[in-house]
């Protein structure tokens, strides 16, 4: 049974478990590869977001965050960051998590998400927010540097909560 509860300072070391094998693919995350602990701890722990981790069996296997995708005007559309440990994909992770992160954000009175950069050769990940009820509303021509395949589409994934 997966547990999802608020991200705390103590859970950095096994965040970071689970995003520096991520960034380091350069694949998924507009996120540079060799990215520090210190620098993605700070933008994954940022005060002006609400960060989660997921436990299994008291171990730390995901992460997602909540923030305002834009000030001010914008701040009804909640955008969004997920990442699993490598070791636990293909679980259902997650599917959970962002079910779960639909709730909270309506919960905490957002009114859509967003994502704004679903690399478009992330074939899992476009499957499964469209599973979860996101529409792609754009691509991004050549907006994602791919390590391996060079300048890759990105798509804007969007969906209205309430």
């Amino acid at each position: 049974m997966l547990t999802i509860r608020p991200a705390e300072i103590n859970d950095q070391d096994a965040v970071w478990e689970i995003i520096e094998p991520v960034i380091r693919a350069g694949d998924t995350y507009m996120y540079a590869p060799d990215s520090s602990k210190e620098k993605m701890m700070d933008i994954w722990f940022d005060p002006e977001k609400y960060t989660y981790v997921a436990e299994k069996k008291g171990q730390i296997v995901g992460t997602f965050f909540l923030k305002a995708n834009q000030p001010d005007l914008g701040n009804h559309v909640v955008n969004a960051g997920y990442m699993v440990h490598p070791a636990y994909r293909g679980q259902g992770i997650a599917e959970q998590l962002c079910r779960f992160s639909l709730g909270e954000a309506r919960r905490l009175g957002f009114k859509a998400m967003q994502f704004n950069c679903v690399i478009s050769t992330n074939t899992v990940a476009v499957r499964l927010w469209q599973k979860c009820g996101f529409t792609i509303i754009g691509t991004l021509p050549k907006a994602f540097q791919h390590r391996e395949l060079g300048l890759t589409d990105a798509h804007v994934m969007y969906q209205w909560l309430d």
